[in-house]
């Protein structure tokens, strides 16, 4: 037995509250002792508990009750049913709703002991499962974030951390580094994965829609609101909410949505009542916030309530030793997907592949082997299966510059104006004369 669990007797009947306690804390276990559920939910949001064992019949909030309740606030603490002879089928529908075991009210004293035995030796099983995937995961790279550079291992680290709990995330880098990988990598790995994850990309709703989309609305509070729509914030209620590219948050909204981080709650367009939400909230964006702050266009409060922690993603170019593990990443993806046996990189196209500057960052990579991986008929990838952009244009025989494809020149041009921009789209898109909806167009189409 476990001497340091510490466990949460919920039973009305004095005696046999009084006899299981004596029981528990002779085995060498910390017990306390509440008289109905109400009670156990004070102490189950003030304390740490390794488990509880709950009667299911009792006065106000009985033991079932007390069971949904955990579930509805996502108090993950393994919970044993105390039942009598007649109410077994009580006891299968608790463990429908979160219960993991259950004991007879009059069994053994020795009986009672081995259950909760079992139960913490398999909770500290799943911990020490947990412990090693985290533990793996950082010797090898996360999911899909691949590469051992010194700058990702401190991603790593970071992940590692912050799954471990909800806090609020921003993470920073150039289009293309991975910023929604990092924060679905956070939400699976924590105790929020099996519940939702949303993520929305703010550059991409008309800003006359964002207040709508973000808080939802109600019936009538505008034209075309011919129904409740919830909103993405209550989308995630219980799980994660991912909001790409905050920066284009209008100064108009972003009061609206410190609120909504600091009080926990969204007020819905056409509606004046408060909706309370439980979402965990990582926030990404490819400008520099503190400069955008010193600018005046972003909140200084709601920049530091989304900075709690900052994971800063590398450019692919500041890591060119992690190309050929992301190379041969994306070979096994697409030789899977096009059902074919994996292809040989070369050391010429390898090396083509390292030089490049990669302005689109992985997201550009992944693009490339994709698109060798359709158009070359052998069983490896050369130089040749290389887009013109990887390649230098060999002179002419009069010693002119050969002239690139509209569509290449296209989207060297659209890389460069995002390159020059710093991965801002709106100062992109006014570079190249445009608006920012046509220049998404064409990122789509160009697979940037």
């Amino acid at each position: 037995m476990n001497p340091s669990a510490r466990i949460l007797l919920v039973e009305d009947e004095p005696n046999m509250a009084r006899t299981l306690a004596k029981n528990l804390t002779r085995a060498g276990h910390e017990v306390a002792h509440a008289a109905d559920g109400e009670a156990a939910l004070a102490r189950l949001g003030a304390d740490r508990w390794d488990v509880v064992v709950t009667d299911l019949k009792m006065p106000g909030l009985d033991g079932m009750a007390l069971l949904r309740a955990m579930h509805e606030r996502h108090v993950e603490v393994p919970t044993v049913v105390l039942t009598g002879y007649g109410t077994i089928e009580s006891a299968v529908e608790a463990m429908k709703l979160g219960a993991v075991d259950y004991l007879i009210k009059d069994a053994r004293p020795q009986e009672i002991l081995l259950t909760i035995e079992r139960v913490l030796r398999v909770e500290s099983l799943r911990r020490e499962n947990r412990r090693l995937r985290r533990e793996l995961a950082r010797m090898q790279g996360i999911g899909e974030l691949i590469g051992n550079s010194v700058a990702m291992q401190e991603v790593y680290r970071l992940i590692d951390a912050v799954s471990r709990n909800k806090t609020t995330v921003l993470v920073s880098g150039e289009s293309g580094t991975g910023k929604e990988l990092v924060a679905r990598t956070i939400h699976d790995r924590s105790e929020l994965a099996d519940r939702p994850f949303v993520a929305v990309n703010c550059a991409g709703l008309a800003e006359t829609l964002l207040d709508s989309q973000l808080f939802g609305h109600r019936r009538g509070a505008f034209t075309g609101a011919v129904t409740d729509h919830e909103g993405v914030f209550r989308a995630a209620d219980s799980g994660t909410l991912f909001l790409d590219e905050v920066a284009e948050i209008p100064p108009s909204l972003q009061a609206k949505f410190l609120r909504a981080l600091q009080e926990r709650e969204v007020v819905p367009v056409g509606s004046t009542r408060a909706v309370p939400v439980d979402v965990r909230v990582i926030a990404a964006s490819n400008r520099v916030l503190p400069e955008e702050v010193a600018s005046g266009r972003f909140r200084e409060d709601l920049f530091y309530r989304l900075n709690v922690v900052h994971i800063e993603l590398p450019p692919l170019r500041a890591r060119p030793d992690d190309v050929p593990g992301l190379v041969a990443h994306f070979v096994e993806r697409y030789a899977a997907h096009f059902d074919v046996p994996p292809k040989q990189v070369t050391p010429a196209a390898m090396s083509r592949l390292r030089a490049h500057a990669w302005p689109g960052n992985v997201r550009e990579l992944q693009n490339v082997v994709e698109r060798a991986f359709a158009l070359s008929n052998t069983e490896t990838l050369d130089v040749d299966d290389l887009p013109p952009l990887l390649t230098a244009p060999p002179a002419s025989p009069e010693g002119t510059e050969s002239i690139p494809t509209l569509e290449d020149a296209e989207r060297t041009l659209i890389r460069r104006a995002l390159d020059a921009s710093g991965g801002n789209k709106n100062e992109a898109a006014r570079r190249l004369g445009i608006d920012r909806q046509r220049l998404y167009r064409k990122i789509t189409r160009h697979g940037l």
